[in-house]
């Protein structure tokens, strides 16, 4: 093949627990990753054979984004291009729609779509599994970024168990003007410290019986504890989506993004359209989960 396209879904935490911080440095966690209707579109062309080694050019639409080894498309590539030593020339060109450094996984997402579309594109064979196996190198995001859905992740994120789909809602997300450092979070929580922790299993329980207010009510994220400290501006969108009639709200990762949960299209869009025209939100978006197309 000398062309593919993959879709690069992004990603929300319905619930996300940090259990404690191991003695390699990285969380253990415990969490319920959902996918969502906004993607990155993710294209790979073949451009020839080479004589010896690889190259690999990425472009994208937003020039503020590596186009080098730090990009984690590039890597995603490379790895498999070295170990199936596939001696040619490829471009990755990829369409930025998730927004970026927000928490919704969208560096994650198109590294994922890049391990997709190289085994597609060269015939490699590897199984969901293997690439999850491959992934988990680059970013412990990435597994659950391959399989996507609904799904529990624990380990560091790594040890995933399918869920049912979520309860069908429409979820409105909006990113304010700030970007967060997901390592700075991670740095800063204090996980022996944490008094609340997320009813994870409650919320597997409302899922497995499309309980979508159970699942609503259950939202819970550890990682604002320190986030929202950090940056107010969080915990106000939150306040205003359950205002403008939200079931619930949270913030999605390690933020900033916030999304909330509604039961009723026009609520929905009435909070879209007010968080849109606010003076505090540089990306919303209305979308529902799974892996359907962003709805408006």
């Amino acid at each position: 093949m000398r062309y593919v396209k993959v879709r690069a879904h992004g990603k929300i935490n319905l619930a996300l627990d940090v259990i404690r911080k191991r003695e390699d440095g990285y969380h253990e966690v415990r969490m319920i990753m959902q996918s969502v209707g906004i993607y990155d579109r993710v294209e790979i062309q073949f451009m020839g054979k080479l004589n010896t080694g690889y190259k690999i050019d990425i472009e994208t639409n937003l020039k503020f984004l590596p186009v080098n080894e730090n990009n984690l498309a590039y890597k995603a590539a490379a790895l498999l291009m070295e170990e199936f030593n596939l001696k040619c020339h490829i471009v990755i060109r990829i369409k930025k729609m998730i927004p970026v450094a927000a928490g919704m996984a969208g560096g994650s997402s198109d590294c994922a779509a890049v391990l997709k579309g190289i085994n597609k594109m060269f015939g490699l064979g590897l199984s969901e599994e293997d690439l999850k196996s491959r992934g988990v190198s680059l970013g412990a995001d990435i597994p659950y970024c391959i399989m996507g859905g609904t799904a529990l992740s624990e380990g560091i994120g790594e040890i995933l168990t399918p869920l049912p789909p979520m309860p069908e809602c429409y979820i409105v997300l909006a990113k304010p003007y700030i970007n967060v450092s997901t390592r700075f979070v991670y740095t800063n929580l204090r996980a022996d410290e944490l008094t609340y922790h997320p009813d994870v299993d409650g919320m597997i329980a409302a899922i497995n019986n499309n309980d979508f207010y159970g699942m609503a009510k259950r939202l819970g994220n550890v990682l604002e504890t320190v986030t929202e400290k950090e940056y107010p501006i969080i915990n106000d969108i939150k306040e205003n989506m359950i205002k403008m009639g939200a079931v619930n709200s949270i913030m999605s990762g390690s933020g900033p993004t916030v999304f909330g949960l509604f039961d009723d299209v026009e609520r929905a869009k009435y909070a879209y359209e007010n968080l849109k025209a606010s003076d505090y939100c540089r990306q919303v978006y209305i979308t529902d989960g799974g892996n359907g197309d962003e709805r408006y």
